[in-house]
């Protein structure tokens, strides 16, 4: 069967897969929703933000980016943290990542963030190599638990889903762009 991609390059997740199939199709759509939402901007426009919220499509950008290395590398694969989250002083700033982003470029940011994507789909081929979607993370949290591949994998979804609607919103502020 081949994949339909819509008029956004956005893949149309399958209608007819399997678990494993439908999450990563749901995940991977949602990622190019967020592509195409910030295509195209420049510094100033990816610093726009409606108040009250401080929130930006370049500090959500470098979000997403924290998201998927937090999960897939530190959390699935147990990995210590790679740059530039090795070096973030969290308790200074816990937002770090939404705040640092006005000073990133928009080639920055999206290189952080698609190079961010390759790794997590890397790690993910990895963990489904070892095992299926029952599989722990490698690192647990407090309680002494660890989330499951699933987990991983529904939670990602539901990131992208709520910050798809941010993307959305604050897309239309800046240049009118509207749609799905």
């Amino acid at each position: 069967m081949s994949e339909i991609i819509d008029e956004h390059g956005r893949p149309e997740p399958p209608h007819g897969g399997g678990e494993l199939d439908t999450l990563v199709g749901f995940l991977e759509f949602l990622r190019a929703t967020i592509r195409w939402k910030t295509a195209g901007l420049d510094r100033e426009q990816l610093n726009v933000s409606v108040p009250p919220s401080e929130m930006t499509l370049g500090g959500l950008l470098k979000h997403l980016a924290y998201v998927e290395s937090s999960w897939f590398n530190d959390a699935l694969a147990g990995n210590p943290p790679v740059p530039p989250w090795d070096s973030v002083d969290w308790g200074a700033d816990r937002d770090w990542d939404w705040h640092s982003a006005i000073d990133d470029s928009p080639a920055e940011l999206v290189g952080l963030w698609e190079d961010s994507i390759v790794n997590s789909r890397t790690l993910l081929d990895e963990a489904l190599s070892r095992g299926g979607l029952d599989q722990p993370a490698v690192r647990s949290w407090p309680d002494g638990t660890a989330p499951s591949l699933r987990w991983i994998l529904v939670h990602m979804v539901e990131e992208y889903g709520r910050h798809c609607g941010h993307a959305d919103y604050l897309r239309e502020a800046i240049d009118g762009l509207v749609g799905e």
